[in-house]
């Protein structure tokens, strides 16, 4: 039996499924920024208030449970853990339309990022339980194309929903916004229970001939590498790839929370708004892609995360410093676009050194700590925006957090090299 057939058949099951379940996380993450064009003026938000609970209250909570959450996952299975994490995380985005002020704001993202955590680190630790490391950047590179996809469609469809819902039922259109967005999560835990299984192993849709290619495939490639829990905290290299994925994660959230007011300040209606951003995200899907193929194709990821660094750090700081509204949307795409084409590349290097248990807590660890750039990044674009008036300012630090994470990259390669010699 050919191998590739194989794998081919196990993509075109759960790639799919995989990627709309992050879509929807993803549109629930973020879709806090399009909310803010009408939100923070109702509730009483700052640009700093805002930036805190969007970006530290949030990602604090997400930190805190990340790690226990994945070991969770390895334990239970992933079938019944991410039905649980989905069915939390929907019914607190809903609950997001029920926030009156600063507090109520800062509490309901606190719990949101608690109840998603786990979720982003326990897909990718799933797809190492279905393909070895020689496939994982193709299919990693097209599951990961869920982030900028729910900003092509979620762009367009929340501000259609903040302009036309206002008053219906006495709502307000950021309140149904968080409502309508918040239920696919909801109905789609439950078909998760249904669809999702644990692994190769708990698959009925595979023969046992195919589950036995797939066993002796991963345990060929898996050989040798660690498997202990504490191995996956305490290996110097993953400490490493958390500092790297901290400098990527601030910016990538720092440009995706605040993209939706970057573009409004330009002068632009909410109508529009929605469509200027989607065609940013549109660009960067087809840039995660091509990228992630570059990767495969070249059997190099380190350089392939450091060039689109520095990329997306030069388009940040030519966004931040020119007064043309042309050439600050072309540079908000190129640098939401190559920041975003660092994901898949990246998140190969893990599993070329980690698997098992390690893998879960490695994983896990280095989302975590790196999402705390998820915190730092919003947070500090909205202290800049509020002190100095503009956002060229925190557009400049986000460049400087990119340009240190590409430098330490290549620093790392020798100890990053991932072997898909089969």
């Amino acid at each position: 039996m050919e191998e590739d057939k194989v794998f081919t058949k196990i993509a075109w099951r759960i790639i799919p499924f995989m990627g709309l379940l992050y879509f929807i996380a993803f549109l629930d993450r973020v879709n806090v920024g399009f909310a803010a064009l009408t939100m923070n003026e109702d509730i009483g938000l700052t640009p700093e208030m805002f930036g805190l609970g969007a970006g530290l209250f949030f990602f604090i909570g997400y930190f805190l449970f990340e790690v226990p959450s994945n070991v969770i996952l390895l334990r239970v299975g992933a079938r019944i853990w991410i039905c649980r994490i989905m069915l939390t995380w929907g019914a607190i985005s809903m609950a997001m339309a029920l926030v009156q002020g600063p507090y109520s704001f800062y509490v309901l993202r606190f719990l949101l990022g608690l109840a998603e955590a786990g979720f982003a680190p326990g897909m990718l630790l799933y797809l190492t339980f279905w393909f070895p490391p020689a496939l994982r950047a193709r299919y990693m590179a097209y599951y990961l194309t869920a982030i900028p996809l729910a900003g092509v469609i979620g762009a367009p469809l929340s501000s259609f929903i903040l302009e036309t819902m206002p008053g219906v039922g006495g709502l307000t259109g950021w309140q149904w916004m968080f409502l309508i967005e918040g239920f696919p999560a909801v109905i789609l835990g439950f078909v998760v229970l249904l669809y999702l299984p644990n692994g190769p192993a708990d698959s009925k849709w595979l023969t046992a001939e195919e589950k036995d290619v797939i066993a002796v495939r991963l345990g060929r490639e898996d050989q040798a590498l660690a498997h202990s829990l504490w191995h996956g905290l305490l290996d110097l290299r993953v400490l490493a790839l958390c500092l790297v994925y901290f400098g990527i994660v601030i910016a990538l959230y720092g440009c995706t929370i605040w993209l939706p007011q970057i573009v409004d300040s330009m002068g632009f209606s909410i109508g529009q708004n929605g469509w200027v951003v989607s065609g940013i995200y549109l660009i960067a899907v087809l840039a995660m892609v091509l990228v992630g193929f570059s990767s495969e194709r070249c059997d190099e990821y380190v350089w392939h995360v450091a060039i689109t660094a520095i990329v997306a750090a030069l388009a940040l700081v030519v966004a931040g410093s020119t007064s043309s509204i042309i050439l600050t949307l072309l540079a908000l795409t190129v640098a939401t676009s190559a920041v975003y084409a660092t994901l898949s590349p990246f998140w190969i290097l893990p599993p070329g050194f980690l698997v098992g248990t390690a893998a879960a807590s490695g994983m896990a660890l280095i989302n975590a700590f790196g999402n705390l750039g998820g915190a730092a990044g919003p947070t500090l674009m909205g202290f800049l925006r509020e002190n100095s008036g503009n956002y060229g300012s925190g557009m400049n630090a986000l460049a400087v957090g990119l340009m240190l994470t590409a430098i330490l990259v290549v620093v790392l390669k020798r100890y990053l090299l991932v072997d898909h010699s089969t």
